[in-house]
């Protein structure tokens, strides 16, 4: 791309879009290298629009460990709002990154993060708008190595035709090991497939066309074997084992526009103990690791002062299970209080609330209170190994109405495994009993004019979890469900959130899905589906086009139940949590029998024994 095409995309394509702060890629701290001094270029792509991927936690820190390589350039690259890839398509623009505008097709790597399945069909058009073949078979040397990691990665299978190489786990410590493997394969005039094999050989790497999968006549899997003896059996994902020195960036970029979460995160800690038996993150982030109070303040402190921002979030699975969380927030809020810096503590468990750690919070500043009790009756709940009462709730929300909180949400899932309706019922009974305990409170404790949302989501089962094995909830259940809990809510001071069921439903498909959706995905794509999870986009008729075209049926994905001996599309992935631990859960849940919180005692999920000497703290 020449001086000239830059200006036009800079004075004559952004003027014509809808919000062009999001392609301008000036923002304070983005990274700016000289392009004659790099050799090797890295497109971080994040498969939707630049409002949600710049509050990707994941893209900012590979994003500065990368440009803190000399020879490394790396630049976002977010996918163009239609009214953008109208005029890009219409003037013949190549989808370009943001620092540079050079077209990504001239990059060593064009790399994915697959945080949601929805995003998949962006990815395709991103690569299509780049001018890169979308299929790894049909790219040749001298084009990018297109590679893909996140959560949704741990089940590779439906991208395998389309991603040269994906990266399980997390991504600090391996994603230098390719770039090195990248400068010795630079050096050589080997061929694409012997630099796949090279990194192939590093721990956390799949390469999908180093293995191959055949199927039994029902369409189930028959068996995933390697092509190639140097390449493993089974993928071990990457475990970062200790926080305090891995890399974390000290500073982020501070966007031109609003987006989603717009503010400071602040990782405290990773993985999760509680076991929640429907959450995928809580198996596949495991181990348990915290940093220090000593770190978190320190980053903290260095992340205000290069940013500007006046709110910190602190980020994790469950904030309230980090160990020392009363004691990082005192000195936070004693500290940023008379600079007006507000704290947020996403991620609140109902059995471990504090009042003390709300009215800490609340000198600075009064931010929203969310509580997910996932289910309305005990019975449920004992079913998802939630390890939380209604008594746990009601204390919960009566403390948060005696500090003045007047407006709750509450989230919860339809469609959990054993559900019934009275389950259901008992999702509207919740929440006229959290509107009465706030009638309890004296009036000159409480807040004026309560207001409870009710947010309800349909389950998704997903892959090494102890229900991977369960079929969906069909799309009619999962309406009448809805329709039920409207008849059911009618109280005004009541508000009921839910979503049609139609993207869960293609959300299971590609959840537990196997190589040949790829044939419907790129189908889809053919014919206009991009940007799923956006309702104004999602067209469900046109993804069942694509199904009968590709001749698969997707009940075969979403609604069968899965043998528990059966060969399953990520069998070749190990998360450290082994299939045996997973079933025990499976079989526990169905009777309604609770497992303990592992830092209570340990529940031999098979963590520990991921690396050598363990990793469980």
């Amino acid at each position: 791309m020449n001086i000239s095409t830059k200006d036009y995309i800079y004075d004559e394509l952004l003027p014509r879009v809808e919000k062009p702060g999001r392609y301008i890629g000036t923002e304070w701290n983005s990274i700016h290298k000289d392009t004659k001094e790099i050799s090797i270029r890295f497109a971080f792509c994040f498969p939707d629009v630049y409002e949600v991927g710049m509050s990707h936690l994941g893209m900012k820190i590979i994003y500065h460990l990368l440009n803190h390589q000399k020879d490394v350039y790396c630049e976002r690259v977010f996918a163009p709002w239609p009214d953008m890839e109208t005029e890009m398509r219409k003037s013949d623009i190549k989808l370009f990154a943001l620092e540079s505008r050079d077209p990504i097709k001239d990059f060593d790597f064009v790399g994915f993060t697959l945080q949601y399945e929805m995003s998949y069909t962006n990815i395709l058009n991103m690569l299509d708008l780049a001018g890169i073949p979308i299929k790894a078979s049909q790219r040749e040397k001298g084009q990018p190595f297109v590679v893909a990691g996140g959560p949704c990665a741990y089940n590779p299978e439906p991208l395998s035709d389309f991603v040269d190489f994906f990266i399980l786990g997390e991504g600090e410590e391996v994603t230098l090991e390719v770039i090195d493997a990248y400068r010795r394969w630079k050096a050589t005039d080997k061929s694409r497939e012997e630099f796949l094999a090279m990194v192939a050989e590093i721990r956390g790497i799949y390469v999908p066309s180093l293995y191959k999968v055949s199927y039994n006549a029902d369409g189930t899997i028959e068996e995933i074997a390697s092509n190639n003896e140097s390449v493993p059996k089974k993928v071990r994902k990457r475990v970062v084992k200790d926080l305090k020195n891995s890399y974390f960036p000290d500073k982020v970029i501070v966007p031109f526009i609003d987006i989603v979460h717009d503010r400071i995160m602040l990782e405290i800690f990773r993985g999760c103990t509680r076991g929640c038996r429907f959450c995928q993150a809580g198996m596949i982030y495991r181990p348990i690791r915290e940093r220090t109070v000593e770190e978190l303040v320190e980053l903290a402190d260095r992340l205000l002062e290069s940013s500007g921002y006046e709110e910190i979030s602190l980020s994790s699975l469950s904030t309230s299970d980090f160990s020392k969380l009363n004691e990082l927030v005192e000195k936070l809020v004693s500290k940023y209080e008379s600079k007006r810096v507000g704290l947020s503590l996403p991620s609140l468990r109902i059995d471990s609330f504090s009042m003390k750690l709300v009215q800490e919070v609340q000198k600075i500043r009064k931010s929203g209170l969310t509580f997910a009790p996932e289910a309305g009756s005990q019975r449920m709940r004992d079913v998802i190994n939630k390890g939380v009462t209604e008594e746990d709730l009601v204390k919960s929300v009566e403390a948060a109405f005696i500090t003045g909180y007047s407006n709750l949400k509450l989230y919860f899932m339809i469609g959990l495994p054993t559900e019934a309706m009275e389950d259901v019922q008992d999702i509207a009974d919740l929440g006229y009993k959290v509107v009465d305990t706030y009638y309890s409170v004296p009036k000159e404790k409480r807040g004026k004019g309560v207001n409870i949302t009710i947010s309800v989501s349909s389950f998704v089962p997903k892959p090494f979890t102890p229900f991977q094995w369960e079929p969906q909830d069909s799309i009619e259940t999962l309406k009448e469900k809805q329709r039920y809990l409207r008849g059911a809510i009618k109280n005004k001071k009541l508000t009921y959130n839910w979503h049609e069921p139609f993207v869960s439903y293609m959300e299971a498909i590609f959840a537990r899905g196997d190589r040949r959706l790829g044939e419907v995905l790129y189908k889809a794509w053919q014919l206009g589906c991009k940007f799923d999870g956006w309702d104004q986009h999602f067209k469900f008729d046109t993804w069942m086009e694509a199904f009968k075209e590709a001749g698969l049926e997707p009940e075969f994905y979403a609604y069968r139940r899965r043998e528990l001996d059966e060969v399953l599309p990520w069998d070749h992935i190990d998360v450290g949590v082994s299939k045996k631990y997973l079933r025990g859960e499976y079989k526990k849940a169905l009777k309604g029998e609770l497992t303990r919180d592992c830092r209570v005692v340990c529940t031999g999920c098979g963590i520990n024994l991921l690396e050598e000497g363990g990793v469980c703290k």
